[in-house]
């Protein structure tokens, strides 16, 4: 595999780990606030080999719990079991970050034991799905994710990008109704910086107020709800 960019450390994007994280190039959405489009439109000046990391995982066995997959969308890389089977055989956590379209591979990843945490993003209700990510989705794919974590041992979590203008309260409700039972759900709120579509960067999200009275009204669909 190569990747598009490798973070040194980090103490949020695993939660209640150190880790170190690398992103792989290309994805299967256009999502237009998406922070990371040098990885969607696969033009990141800098790339980073297998080796780069395994080389940097090496020197770091004592000082690192663990590895973050994000992306792009990582499992669109049929050799990404190889390369977390390489990681844990080095001891390390992994957590992958994934956009649920192909329920087969993480089936795959989770079956051989090669991740600890998955991150799934939800990102509208299975009915505007394509609308959002400017893509035709298999929505019964992204349904078959959803099940996949619910049902699995592993740990976990959905989270959702929240935009105001593109998520309505009814919208994320939805969304509730859509992964009920589901041990953690995040609303994370966005901010505007480098995006896909630099047009974007107008949209607001919801005040503190409102999220907490949507925070409140998932209760009954999830064990816990956050906000980032």
């Amino acid at each position: 595999m190569i990747f598009g960019g490798l973070e040194k450390f980090t103490l949020i994007d695993y939660p209640g780990k150190t880790a170190c994280m690398v992103y792989t190039i290309g994805c299967n959405f256009r999502c237009p606030y998406c922070h990371n489009p040098e990885l969607v439109d696969e033009t990141a000046e800098t790339t980073f080999s297998e080796k780069n990391v395994f080389d940097f995982l090496d020197a770091r066995t004592a000082m690192l719990d663990g590895l973050v997959v994000t992306g792009g969308e990582p499992t669109l890389h049929d050799d990404l079991p190889e390369f977390l089977k390489a990681v844990k055989t080095r001891g390390f956590l992994v957590k992958l970050d994934s956009n649920g379209t192909r329920p087969d591979m993480l089936m795959d990843i989770i079956d051989q034991g090669l991740v600890d945490y998955i991150a799934m993003d939800i990102k509208s209700p299975l009915s505007k799905y394509s609308q959002t990510v400017a893509r035709p989705v298999d929505v019964d794919a992204i349904r078959r994710s959803i099940r996949l974590l619910i049902d699995s041992t592993i740990d976990y979590e959905f989270r959702t990008t929240v935009i105001k203008s593109m998520l309505s309260p009814e919208d994320i409700a939805e969304i509730g109704r859509e992964i009920n039972g589901a041990k953690k759900y995040f609303l994370q709120k966005f901010i505007a910086s480098k995006l896909l579509n630099p047009q974007f960067r107008k949209k607001v999200t919801y005040t503190d107020l409102e999220f907490a009275e949507i925070q409140n009204a998932l209760a009954h669909n999830v064990h816990y709800c956050g906000i980032r």
